[in-house]
């Protein structure tokens, strides 16, 4: 698919060295899904290549790394393999909110990102819980933050879909602080006594994310190691950053795309006296999945663009961000399937990578926001509340 979108030279170097890295991806990519196994080895690449430190800050020795660029890597990423750009984009994700938001205290933050440089360090939050689902629904942290005499604190808990489990040097979890009521956000590092991974992951897609359970069994962390408290509505406002989540699924759709017209191209059955790519329906449907590929990313960089060009407006893009995710993650599921429909019943081999394509995107309809949050949103812009 032709790319007609004008890059830097920075964004340009980082897709160059994408290039060389996406056929390996995709290459070792049935063998993660099928054994739902973590991606070591396409980790051990994109740290080598830099892309740890792509939203760290410039200061603090990153590349301080814009909305757009981030999505341009996501996409690219997500074209060899989804699970491993999905999990990617959590690490580079969460330090673009710490960086745009500021909610840690800036030594701490500063200290996390130099190790992030010098060592190649890996984050994620761990905020889902069995009995509160998704934090989007504002659910009440059931894990708990005991205070200790010394000033620390003791966690136990239990956390859900904690992408990127088997290689995370820390975790950022939530939990209520017994004393207080209120929510707060502890890095806790992996070595922390009490602290284990219980392997549940054994999903329909992404199964290489390895989202597995993360158990918290009277885990002690220092005081400083609160690094911030949750305010009400935590969440519910713009976060730019989660656009990384299209982004993955649209490369998922583009690389399904590419293939369908690579298999149009040479495959002719004794039926026909030319490529299927000639038979007009083939060509129809071709067009269709260029057609929604090219209105989901030119929506999808153009909000992207504004969140960067125009920060001190952001706030004012909730309804759009939202509707980016709903109509990316929708476009892929429907690009995948135009384009197992271009392949037949080939599609459905284990040996073809498009049952895998179209098992990956059937996730991204869960990851937040999901739909039914973006219709109230985009609802309540139209029929504002009246006040009193």
């Amino acid at each position: 698919m032709r790319d007609l979108f004008l890059l830097t030279d920075e964004q340009n170097k980082r897709n160059e060295k994408l290039e060389s890295l996406v056929p390996l991806f995709k290459e070792r990519a049935a063998e993660y899904d099928r054994n739902a196994s973590f991606p070591f080895d396409n980790f051990a690449d994109l740290k080598k290549a830099g892309f740890f430190t792509l939203t760290v800050p410039e200061s603090f020795g990153g590349q301080g790394g814009s909305l757009y660029d981030y999505l341009l890597v996501q996409e690219k990423i997500a074209e060899g393999d989804a699970a491993t750009a999905l999990s990617l984009g959590w690490h580079n994700g969460l330090v673009m909110q710490l960086r745009d938001t500021g909610k840690w205290e800036p030594e701490m933050f500063e200290a996390i990102c130099r190790e992030i440089v010098k060592d190649g360090v890996l984050i994620n939050s761990a905020a889902t819980e069995p009995a509160t689902g998704s934090p989007a629904r504002g659910g009440k942290p059931e894990t708990r933050a005991k205070r200790l005499r010394d000033g620390g604190y003791e966690i136990s808990g239990k956390k859900t879909f904690t992408s990127l489990a088997p290689i995370l040097d820390y975790f950022i979890v939530t939990a209520t602080v017994e004393e207080t009521g209120e929510t707060g956000e502890f890095k806790i590092p992996r070595e922390s006594r009490g602290l284990s991974i219980e392997e549940t992951w054994n999903t329909l897609g992404m199964r290489a994310t390895r989202s597995d359970d993360l158990i918290l069994d009277r885990v002690k962390i220092n005081a400083e190691d609160y690094v911030a408290k949750r305010q009400p509505g935590h969440g519910r406002g713009p976060q730019g950053w989660l656009l990384h989540i299209p982004a993955c699924y649209i490369g998922v759709a583009k690389a399904a795309r590419n293939d369908a017209v690579a298999y149009a191209e040479t495959y002719q059955p004794n039926s026909l006296n030319h490529p299927i790519k000639e038979v007009p329906e083939v060509r129809r449907k071709t067009a269709e999945m260029d057609l929604k590929l090219m209105q989901a990313r030119h929506f999808m960089y153009h909000v992207a663009k504004l969140w960067d060009d125009f920060p001190e407006r952001r706030g004012e893009l909730g309804a759009e961000l939202a509707a980016v995710k709903t109509t990316a993650t929708n476009a892929a599921v429907e690009v995948v399937d135009l384009a197992m429909r271009i392949v037949g019943g080939q599609s459905l081999m284990k040996s073809m990578p498009f049952e895998r394509y179209y098992r990956d995107v059937r996730a991204g309809l869960h990851n937040p926001p999901s739909d039914d949050i973006t219709t109230n949103v985009l609802a309540g812009r139209a029929y504002p509340e009246k006040k009193d």
